[in-house]
């Protein structure tokens, strides 16, 4: 992934995650992100042919006091048109190739209660669904 990607990885985003960021910010958050490589995993898959960008995947390290550390997902996006060609497979694959190679022991994420057919995606690759959550957040005055 890189900076460039910012304009691609917005739409996918948008579209698919319903993430609506704007594309300088998208960028500025890259270029952080790609600073502490030694936590983040992120990584596109470009068509060969014509370089354009169908996904991504970005995860980073889980450490925590109460497990081992892992790699929690932190979003998995492939652009419509491009669904159903294994190209989040193969994100999934190359993280998880990664994360061997770091010698993690799991790699975990969340999704949203209404996402079905990414649940059953997740399923379909060996991931199993061991609890449910709810999210809260907190919006601060800055």
């Amino acid at each position: 992934m890189k900076p460039t990607d910012a304009a691609a990885l917005t739409i996918i985003n948008k579209e698919q995650l319903g993430y609506e960021v704007p594309v300088d910010v998208t960028c500025k958050q890259i270029e952080k992100l790609l600073l502490a490589s030694d936590r983040e995993f992120l990584y596109v898959y470009e068509e060969t042919k014509t370089g354009k960008i169908l996904g991504y995947v970005h995860a980073q390290l889980y450490e925590t006091i109460y497990s081992q550390t892992l790699l929690n997902v932190l979003g998995l996006a492939v652009a419509k048109e491009s669904e159903g060609r294994g190209i989040g497979k193969q994100l999934m694959t190359k993280l998880e190739t990664e994360a061997k190679k770091c010698n993690l022991s799991a790699i975990r994420l969340n999704s949203g209660e209404q996402r079905t057919a990414a649940h059953q995606f997740y399923e379909h690759i060996g991931y199993v669904s061991d609890k449910k959550q709810k999210r809260f957040i907190k919006y601060l005055d800055t």
